[in-house]
């Protein structure tokens, strides 16, 4: 997500999708490239057509609201609405409208603050942005999964009233099996047990992907991280998953069966270069909790379903959000300041305070040349985003061998993928499916043609649909693929990156982060990208003393000149 614009402030009306169902039912940046082929194809008469019977089964909420991380969320959100109502109101420019940008705003709208949001682009979301083609087809930015274990986006759904916009799918983790193509292997979560044992009697249950030798090795190799907590967690940011587990004495085959996949869904790259720390908050959650593991789809497209109702909530208490107003430069004081924002169509905008909620790449783009050496800043080049290619997919047909949940490829190149036809409303289809797939780990791959990508894509699922796609397509055939580039995507959570994510307020006064590479326990995530929009608000709103007589001293300053 970067930045651009107009500072005039622009409407915000997204004309709902006509769905392919009767029910208006609706379902995750760096500088993204959207590509489009659409190929001819001949629609098949329905006359006399038996088409396949499609269900989309979802399942009840899970009881979200008793857990510790909930009630933790909760308060902080209740903070900000029963926070003492401003004299006078705290006008804070926010750049960009992602998800930690969009949440920075809602709660400092909810502290009676007045928010300027300001996003570079037409559309909203950041690293959750989606398009609608000519066919009225959405194509998205990434795979987005919401998870029991992410309590500020739960909390979050139900502060905007749209927990029925979740569709929670069967408590379940499903790969597939490259040594058995077209079969799957599922780790299932009993409902009547509660955290640990659930995710424990998955494991063991499981007897298709690990041994009982390896599940014994593995178990001991964890058993530090579970008995030293978030300080033992936190000391194997220096490691790689790889490192950590030949250090533990954990199976190779462990990490080849298992944790492949999971780096490549968590960060998207390998295990020899993803932190263990990560791993292990991930595996934290999961196992503490008895519904953190289980996941949900958004019922519609990101930028409609998610994102507009914040904006809706954000401007019914005073706020602003402006499309198309790209940042050019940080303005600075004589005291190293900020004086105000440059956008591109040459105008400025100046406020009380300033947010940058960018993804890391853009910010260190907008860094003012006076801050560079300041060690707050400067340990930010050891934060670079990972590219990541989002590639969708429509078929001629309905594939059969898929599930109504998200699915671990296991594959080289793909990550997760999910047959959208299925998974969500909006895009429910009972006679043709949509893949949705992750590429990567995509370093290799993000300057290739999107010809070579969908060739490369194909193989992978020929592997996984053995009976049903041919890279030749002399099986389903392809009518139209969308394939969505983002360079630079989250942060690349390798070793030793903790010590240089920095904290959402930072050493210049009035100036402050927000974003999931800033500090906070849930790493890049959509659910990290929330937190750091309540923590950066936090830090405002305890500065409002200090921010008012900052703009006491402009005034008066102004005044002798």
């Amino acid at each position: 997500m970067s930045l651009s614009g107009s500072v005039s402030a622009l409407h915000l009306n997204f004309q709902s999708n006509r769905m392919r169902m009767g029910n208006a039912l609706a379902f995750k940046s760096g500088e993204s490239m959207g590509n489009t082929l659409r190929v001819p194809l001949r629609k098949r008469s329905s006359k006399g057509a038996c088409p396949l019977q499609v269900v989309c089964i979802d399942y009840p909420r899970p009881e979200l609201e008793n857990t510790v991380n909930f009630l933790e969320a909760a308060s902080l959100s209740a903070s900000f609405r029963s926070a003492p109502r401003p004299a006078k109101p705290l006008q804070i420019i926010v750049a960009g409208a992602g998800l930690a940008g969009l949440s920075t705003a809602k709660y400092l709208a909810d502290a009676g603050h007045k928010p300027i949001l300001l996003e570079a682009r037409d559309v909203l979301g950041g690293k959750v942005a989606a398009w609608k083609d000519d066919d009225g087809d959405w194509y998205e930015t990434g795979l987005h999964i919401f998870f029991g274990a992410y309590p500020n986006v739960q909390n979050l759904f139900g502060e905007l009233g749209i927990n029925d916009r979740l569709q929670w799918k069967e408590h379940s983790m499903i790969f597939a099996m490259p040594n058995k193509p077209g079969e799957f292997s599922r780790f299932d979560f009993p409902e009547v047990l509660p955290a640990p044992i659930n995710g424990i009697w998955a494991i063991l249950k499981n007897n298709e992907m690990l041994t009982w030798p390896e599940k014994v090795k593995f178990a001991i190799g964890l058993l530090p991280a579970m008995l030293g907590g978030q300080p033992y967690v936190e000391a194997q940011d220096g490691l790689s998953v790889k490192e950590w587990m030949e250090k533990q004495g954990v199976p190779d085959r462990v990490t080849e069966e298992v944790f492949i996949a999971m780096s490549k869904a968590l960060n998207f790259i390998n295990p020899d270069e993803l932190s263990m720390q990560c791993i292990l908050i991930a595996l934290n959650r999961f196992l503490q909790e008895k519904h953190g593991s289980k996941m949900a789809f958004l019922d519609g497209n990101p930028p409609e379903r998610l994102c507009m109702p914040i904006v809706n909530h954000i401007e019914s208490l005073g706020g602003e959000v402006r499309l198309n107003s790209r940042i050019k430069k940080i303005e600075l004081n004589d005291d190293g300041t900020v004086k105000s924002f440059l956008l591109n169509n040459g105008s400025t905008i100046e406020g009380d305070a300033y947010v940058i909620a960018t993804p890391v790449d853009v910010f260190k783009l907008l860094l003012p040349e006076d801050w560079r050496e300041i060690s707050y800043f400067k340990k930010l080049e050891k934060l670079v985003g990972v590219p990541v290619i989002n590639v969708h997919i429509w078929f001629d047909r309905k594939l059969k061998n898929t599930y109504d949940h998200l699915l671990f490829s296991r594959s080289p190149l793909l990550s997760v993928y999910a047959d959208m036809s299925v998974t969500c409303k909006e895009y429910y289809n009972p006679n043709q499916s949509m893949l949705e797939l992750v590429f990567a780990p995509a370093e290799e791959w993000i300057a290739r043609s999107d010809s070579e990508i969908i060739d490369a894509t194909m193989t992978e699922l020929a592997k996984l649909f053995p009976d049903e796609i041919s890279a030749d397509q002399s099986k389903a055939k392809i009518i139209k693929y969308h394939i969505v580039k983002t360079p630079r995507s989250v942060y690349k959570t390798v070793p030793n990156c903790e010590p240089c994510r920095p904290l959402q307020r930072s050493p210049i006064q009035g100036f402050y982060l927000a974003g999931d590479y800033t500090k906070q326990k849930y790493l890049a995530s959509m659910e990290g990208a929330v937190l750091s929009g309540k923590l950066c608000a936090q830090s405002i709103v305890q500065d409002y003393e200090l921010l008012c007589s900052m703009g006491q001293r402009k005034l008066t300053g102004a005044s002798i000149r």
